[in-house]
């Protein structure tokens, strides 16, 4: 056991079965090789109506294994760390590339693109809670949330959970670091109303640290405030309004972006920003930074999966694209070098702009705050998009009543560019920092 973290192993032992992996390889014929080690724990607690509904806990570990003859790639992965194990596995992976075709593209990262220089990035905070102390705080999470109002009629239930994981990463070029990580949160979906005219919302929060999570009485109460407010929701006329997007789901349209500027759609040409680096692809307001230096961040990291360094930089520069989110394998498929994005962009920063969300209440005027989206209606080729929605008609630049059963839709090249502000209530969701935005104009969709 390593003392202290509630680990198995040392960060030193994942070091030896990486370079046994390694070893094997060489041994076994392989020109090249990339392995992944790695362990973790934790545990979840869902409660509804004060009783326990779930219960989960996890303790796994595994040994993920990439080999090539050439440019012919094979992959294995493994549970067991036994010696023999391993060499099987690395066999299995050997075996495997053996029959797949070559690829010019496949082959580790370029050795100068290697991370040399670590960084201490605060991501590993363990939190000294047992199960029983997490269904206390789960209940006190939903209980919070039946106090705000006789109205709120039920429960999708609380949940806490708490999870540490460390991790090893290697290749035959020389690169072995890894590091560990936690991960703890809060979360709440409460019901208002009876029968036909229930609405439900929900709020979570998530944390590497649990010292900075907000009391899950906070959590339940905020939850039950959004269901209440969005009781007697009414339906729209069909109309172009201009429309807000509450923090969480302008987080998702940055999602897109990223889909849309990463390198597997850009070689495979199924995206809608294709051949748009250097040019407008947002309005002037916007600028995207991304950060993979932010101490505690949720997508922090001195280097990506492949073990290539991560860089800070602006993707967006007030509006204008100066870069694409590439691993590896993507970049020469496209005749590039890496970004250090193998597994996704590191902490990508919408900057905000000087209002807050009351604010961007008033300057919207009249139009639509949407706080929920429904289904998956973008496509990624040609930027059309159509969503399910719910939220609020605005008037005067208030918030006038609840709407529901609405639909909006447009482009989001067009979206992008019409771009009206960004508020500066930033919230993090995942790898996305952001605040809530406004687009200028967009066709909503009702009776």
């Amino acid at each position: 056991m390593a003392t202290g973290t509630g680990f198995s192993f040392t960060q030193d032992s994942l070091r030896e079965i990486a370079a046994d992996v390694l070893r094997h390889a060489t041994t076994q014929g392989a020109s090249a090789c990339s392995v992944d080690v790695s362990e973790g724990w934790g545990h979840s607690v869902t409660v509804r109506q004060g009783d326990v509904d779930t219960l989960e806990y996890h303790r796994d570990k595994g040994v993920s294994v990439t080999v090539y003859l050439g440019q012919q790639r094979g992959h294995a992965s493994t549970t067991d760390f036994a010696p023999q194990a391993l060499r099987d596995t690395v066999a299995a992976a050997v075996s495997i590339a053996r029959f797949t075709a070559s690829d010019p593209a496949a082959g580790l990262p370029d050795a100068d693109q290697l991370a040399r220089e670590p960084r201490e990035l605060g991501l590993f905070h363990p939190w000294a809670t047992d199960v029983d102390t997490s269904i206390d705080m789960a209940r006190r999470c939903e209980e919070a949330g039946f106090a705000v109002s006789d109205q709120v009629s039920n429960s999708e239930g609380a949940s806490v959970s708490t999870q540490q994981s460390q991790f090893v990463s290697a290749n035959s070029l020389g690169f072995c670091e890894g590091f560990a990580t936690t991960r703890h949160g809060f979360g709440c979906s409460m019901i208002a109303g009876e029968g036909d005219g229930m609405q439900r919302d929900d709020w979570f929060v998530t944390k590497r640290d649990a010292a900075t999570l907000p009391a899950p009485e906070a959590v339940g109460a905020y939850a039950a405030r959004r269901a209440l407010s969005r009781l007697n929701a009414r339906k729209l006329s069909t109309c172009e309004v201009p429309v807000l997007f509450e923090a969480p789901l302008a987080a998702s349209l940055i999602g897109h972006f990223v889909t849309a500027a990463s390198g597997g759609s850009l070689y495979r040409r199924s995206s809608f920003l294709l051949d748009a680096l250097g040019e407008k692809v947002f309005s002037d307001v916007v600028t995207l930074l991304e950060d993979p230096f932010i101490p505690g961040g949720m997508a922090s990291g001195w280097f990506d999966d492949e073990g290539v360094a991560t860089a800070r930089r602006e993707v967006v520069s007030r509006g204008t694209l100066n870069g694409w989110f590439l691993g590896s394998y993507s970049a020469r498929k496209l005749g590039l070098k890496s970004t250090g994005n193998a597994g996704g962009c590191h902490n990508l920063i919408l900057q905000p702009g000087k209002l807050d969300l009351n604010g961007l209440l008033k300057k919207m005027g009249r139009g639509l705050f949407v706080t929920e989206l429904l289904g998956h209606g973008v496509n990624n080729v040609t930027g059309d998009y159509s969503r399910g929605a719910a939220g609020y008609w605005v008037e005067n630049g208030e918030i006038a009543y609840p709407v529901h059963e609405i639909t909006i839709a447009g482009n989001l090249r067009e979206m992008y560019a019409d771009i009206v502000a960004c508020g500066n209530d930033m919230l993090t969701r995942g790898s996305k920092h952001c605040g809530s935005v406004l687009i200028g104009n967009m066709t909503v969709a009702g009776d």
